[in-house]
């Protein structure tokens, strides 16, 4: 992008130049090399033009370009100049209008006007909207008349520019009105979307059925609508539109297709015999919109046109497909909402809003996490979002945002035309109706769950049918774009716009049976979890954690609906178990869980008390570890109580010694692992491991040696992933001394481990020891990437003890690399404490006091310890990359 010579973009009233090279697709084909060349001096051309009139060259679109200019005059000059040079067939397009600036570029109804107004010109054509036009008095124009653009929001007036050394004699323009049809014209402009535009035009050019399906009010009409206005010049017979939403009997399709395409019946022939003869061996598009309810008729009459004639294509919008043999299916999807202030979802809300309260825009952070929130809360759906800019005539973002718990009565009012389009309630209810009951009761069922379900969920939950059936109905529901489906390794996963999922909920609330469904829901979840942690210890390690992850929201839901209804069996069994598989997630949430219900749990003396308490000794890793050595002993005293069920052997004594090594208190650490190695199974495994990494913390690293290969043997022969990737790592810190590359391949297998099973706790762990091997012994970038990625996971799980030690490593890397002051910096940041830190760290330190000088080191070391912890990473991250940039 440049921008122009006076280097000030233009901004409130723009006039906008859109140009583009016709048949640049040919050309390239033809003479890649020649093309190359010619479009060199073709920017350079409207480079200079547009700089040289004080213009804005703001976007370059492949084979144009978009400028903006603060004059219309200076714009029509800029064309008019640049056309008399160019030697590429060229078309300009101007258009003048409020435009919104993002940064270097802009956004608004004038700038697709522009766009619009340029595509349908010829080579060597300069075009003007009215609204350009009447800004430059005296303009040697050619009034070309009303015409409509392909957006559809009205007629354009247009002129073509008439100028010394510019061609006066053009074909007809490329307008929607140049060919026979009816599309309608809309009230308001198009907004996004433009990719699905460019593939869906490519599709019906493709294939000759293609339906638009999706949920109500996503947009299939408007979207159809626009897609067939691109198709305009395709089909010299026309491009017509065929709206079914008024028509009740399923018999007068047929009636309402010839009406739209004014064919007259024949005599002899029914409507659609006449329909079809009328059609054949015509070029034209038709647009078969809103099918849903008469789907079997409809699909009938589009078969029967289709096998008449080759040369008839059709676009049909449904919210669920007509299964015609010839059709394509194509899913609408929601509009974008990831994008914030950039994203389709936010644009059409302020344009929308902006038509019933004039000056409305999005000019604070908080208007925009509002407007922001409120498109994601409402998925996307471009109708809710209509709905809900309407509510700006007398409400604010943050005040709409507070209200759409109740979306349904807030998103209501008095828009007209269908029923279904004035509120967002008509619009889900419509689809609704059209469900049998059976598929009525799965997508009730179906709103309890949060984020998702699979089958097997919904089957139990719903007790009403057997695995197969259920298929079948969530099959209908996915065909009918009331519940989405979406593949992943293997498997699938079916889910609820939460604007779905609202509606069935209140149709289930109606029927007075939530309360039990929500019972089944905790308690399937409360089982699977218990199950989930049962397979945990072996190889299926990763199946467990994927499911945690894919469920972590079910669970909560489960949780919370189960702690309310003081139901402690089901809201323990899920608190504990999904706790102690969250770990290797790096999702601490439920050790919450688990202390909340610790009073309530002991007091009605619940059987998995123990596995609780070692649930809420998790606390060790967010930084308690005096609370989680008290938790954890308790779970260990509860463990020989019959009354009881407890973890396998070794874990809660396991979690304590854990807890103690964040204090610092490595000979109870090595106590309590020397015991469990001296057991069978789990637990031996488990001491073996704390041995091999705590021994060398105390000056015993040839006890570690000894028993180094016996422990990784063992880890490797109970399967257990963790048990391996925590042996790999504690092998690989006892060689670090000795045989650093040595070590460093040991950590390569103990991260390749890691990332294979998902263990998100323990990949960082790694990470940080591994870190600095690998910059120094193995490959920088991949060493620095290790410290970036390792830093921001703990500190986005709030695993700040590990945080720091990873942060102390860094020092030690600092150090090594002459970075003294850096160096202790990070050491001033650290938690000296715990027995995290790198065994070097003390020496280190003594190292930088001598290079830095005793006061100079004091003073970083006292400014890195007063750092706030998200300073430090900042910090650290900058000097990463400094490293990167200035490789030593």
């Amino acid at each position: 992008m440049r921008s122009g010579s006076n280097g000030v973009q233009p901004s409130g009233t723009v006039t906008f130049l859109f140009t583009d090279i016709e048949g640049s697709t040919r050309r390239w084909e033809a003479d890649a090399d020649v093309m190359r060349v010619a479009l060199a001096a073709h920017d350079e051309v409207l480079r200079a033009a547009i700089e040289d009139r004080g213009g804005w060259l703001f976007k370059h679109t492949g084979d144009g370009v978009c400028a903006a200019f603060g004059s219309a005059r200076a714009a029509v000059d800029a064309a008019v100049a640049a056309q008399r040079l160019l030697g590429l067939p060229v078309r300009m397009g101007i258009a003048t209008g409020e435009a919104e600036q993002r940064g270097d570029d802009y956004f608004g109804p004038a700038l697709n006007r522009a766009a619009r107004v340029m595509a349908v010109g010829h080579d060597g054509q300069v075009l003007l909207s009215n609204s350009t036009a009447a800004l430059v008095p005296g303009l040697n124009v050619l009034d070309l008349g009303e015409h409509k653009l392909r957006d559809l929001s009205g007629v354009e007036h247009l002129f073509q520019v008439r100028a010394e050394g510019l061609a006066t004699t053009f074909p007809p323009l490329k307008t929607v009105n140049a060919v026979p049809g009816n599309l309608p014209l809309q009230a308001t402009s198009f907004i996004g979307r433009d990719e699905e535009i460019r593939e869906l035009t490519e599709l019906v050019r493709a294939h000759r059925l293609v339906t638009l399906t999706g949920v109500g009010g996503v947009g299939k009409t408007r979207l159809a609508v626009q897609v067939a206005a691109e198709l305009v010049p395709d089909f010299g017979d026309g491009v017509w539109f065929v709206d079914l939403a008024g028509v009740g009997d399923p018999a007068a399709v047929p009636d309402a297709v010839a009406i739209a395409l004014g064919i007259t019946v024949q005599a002899g022939l029914t409507v659609s015999a006449s329909v079809v003869q009328a059609l054949g061996g015509r070029r034209l598009l038709i647009v078969v919109d809103n099918c849903e309810h008469v789907l079997d008729t409809a699909a009938d009459l589009v078969e029967a046109i289709l096998a008449r004639s080759s040369t008839v294509k059709i676009v049909a919008t449904s919210r669920e497909g007509l299964r015609v043999g010839a059709e394509h299916l194509w899913p609408v999807p929601s509009l974008d909402v990831r994008a914030g202030a950039a994203s389709a979802a936010v644009e059409l809300f302020t344009e929308r809003a902006s038509a019933v309260r004039p000056g409305f825009g999005v000019y604070s952070e908080p208007e925009l996490t509002a407007v922001s929130e409120i498109c994601a809360r409402l998925d996307g759906i471009p109708l809710a979002i209509e709905l809900a800019a309407a509510r700006m005539v007398s409400m604010s973002p943050t005040e709409v945002l507070a209200r759409l718990v109740d979306r349904f009565r807030l998103l209501s009012g008095s828009r007209r035309g269908l029923e279904r389009h004035q509120t967002l309630r008509h619009a889900v209810q419509w689809s609704y109706e059209l469900l049998n009951d059976d598929e009525r009761l799965v997508l009730q069922h179906a709103s309890v769950f949060a984020d998702g379900f699979d089958v097997a969920a919904i089957t139990q939950v719903c007790g009403h049918f057997d695995e197969y059936t259920m298929l079948d109905h969530v099959d209908s529901l996915v065909r009918k774009s009331l519940v989405t489906a979406q593949l992943s390794a293997g498997h699938t996963r079916y889910g609820l716009l939460e604007t779905i999922r609202q509606f069935a909920e209140d149709q289930l609330a109606a029927t007075g049976a939530i309360d039990g469904v929500r019972d089944r829901h905790a308690r399937y979840f409360a089982a699977k979890a218990i199950a989930a942690w049962d397979m945990s210890d072996g190889p299926d390690r990763r199946v467990a954690n994927d499911w945690v992850e894919a469920e972590f929201s079910n669970l909560r839901t489960g949780f919370r609906w189960a702690t309310d209804q003081h139901d402690l069996d089901t809201a323990v069994a899920i608190a504990a178990h999904t706790g102690l598989l969250a770990l290797m997630m790096q999702q601490y949430e439920p050790v919450g869980w688990a202390e909340e219900l610790l009073p309530a749990a002991t007091t009605a003396d619940v059987r998995q008390l123990p596995r609780l308490y070692a649930a809420a000794a998790l606390c060790a890793f967010t930084g308690r570890p005096d609370l989680a050595i008290g938790y954890a002993r308790t779970a260990a005293a509860l463990e020989s109580d019959p009354r009881y069920q407890p973890l396998e052997a070794g874990w809660s004594i396991g979690l304590e010694a854990s807890a103690h090594r964040y204090t610092g208190r490595i000979d109870r650490c090595l106590e309590i692992h020397a015991a469990m190695a001296a057991q069978t199974g789990a637990a031996h495994i488990g001491g073996l491991c704390g041995l091999l990494e705590e021994l060398p913390l105390v000056g015993r690293a040839a006890e570690a040696r000894a028993i180094a290969d016996e422990t990784l043997a063992a880890a490797r022969a109970h399967a257990n992933p963790i048990f391996i990737a925590r042996a790999l790592c504690g092998y690989g810190r006892l060689l670090m001394q000795t045989d650093p590359v040595r070590a460093l391949d040991v950590y390569r297998q103990a991260l390749a481990c890691a990332r294979e099973h998902r263990l998100a706790f323990w990949e960082p762990l790694i990470g940080q020891q591994a870190a600095g091997l690998e910059a120094v012994h193995g490959n920088l970038d991949q060493g620095l990437t290790l410290f970036d990625t390792t830093i921001d996971s703990w500190h986005q799980a709030g695993d700040f003890a590990s945080l720091t030690a990873t942060l102390a490593y860094l020092a030690v890397f600092f150090d090594r690399f002459e970075r003294p002051e850096v160096a202790a910096f990070l050491f001033g940041s650290t938690n000296h404490t715990t027995a995290f830190m790198p065994t070097e760290l003390p020496a280190v330190a003594e190292h930088l006091r001598a290079v830095l000088g005793a006061a100079r080191f004091d003073e970083c070391v006292a400014t890195g310890a007063a750092m706030e912890l998200a300073d430090a990473v900042r910090y650290a991250h900058h000097h990463i990359d400094s490293i990167r940039q200035h490789r030593p």
